[in-house]
């Protein structure tokens, strides 16, 4: 009995006009969050687009395919903020690392936010979204941790779950893709200083 040949990897290109791959891969993140990812299938996606489903095949090897690189998308820059900040590569403060980690996750959202959105809606019920799961409970660890050197330095109080406070922090960030709109009245680097001001030095007047 002869071993089941590799699948082919997802061919890439830039395809017809108006539908390269970029295109292909946003108009399916905007599906997947408004019909939610099981409902949606590569005809409803080739339905959209005005094209044939071998066309979404010529640049993606199933829908999981463009699943995992919508998630990567997200992902991918919020795991080297992180990770810059764990790293302390400056020498600077916890505090200071987990400040700047809080406004470069409000500026990686903005960028990304259909993306993100889709990020925290994934339940693990794919092999894909499964990897993605692990790696956003990574990042919770990584800054729970930034939080408990915080406060080891003194600079944030004590008597609070350093888990919790991390679950606080960056559900006020991700509240973001509820709400925000890059062409509403505030842009990222000011929302970023708000959430990072209120966050740290709180909203009582001084």
């Amino acid at each position: 009995m002869t071993a089941p040949e590799p699948a082919a990897p997802p061919r890439r290109g830039r395809g017809r006009p108006g539908h390269d791959q970029a295109a292909v891969l946003r108009t399916a993140v905007a599906l997947f969050n408004r019909r939610g990812y099981d409902a949606t299938s590569i005809g409803d996606l080739a339905a959209e687009l005005g094209v044939t489903k071998s066309a979404i095949y010529h640049h993606f090897a199933s829908k999981e395919d463009l699943l995992r690189l919508a998630l990567d998308d997200a992902l991918d820059e919020l795991t080297a903020v992180v990770s810059a900040a764990v790293s302390d590569a400056d020498g600077a403060s916890a505090r200071d690392r987990l400040r700047e980690v809080l406004r470069r996750s409000v500026e990686v959202l903005a960028a990304h936010q259909p993306a993100v959105t889709l990020l925290l809606r994934v339940r693990g019920n794919t092999p894909t979204e499964v990897e993605a799961v692990k790696r956003r409970r990574w990042l919770d660890d990584q800054l729970a941790g930034l939080v408990r050197d915080a406060a080891a330095e003194g600079a944030l109080r004590d008597d609070i779950s350093p888990d919790l406070v991390s679950r606080l922090l960056f559900g006020m960030v991700n509240s973001l893709v509820e709400w925000y709109r890059p062409e509403g009245a505030h842009d990222a680097a000011t929302v970023a200083d708000a959430i990072a001001s209120i966050a740290f030095d709180g909203l009582v007047r001084r």
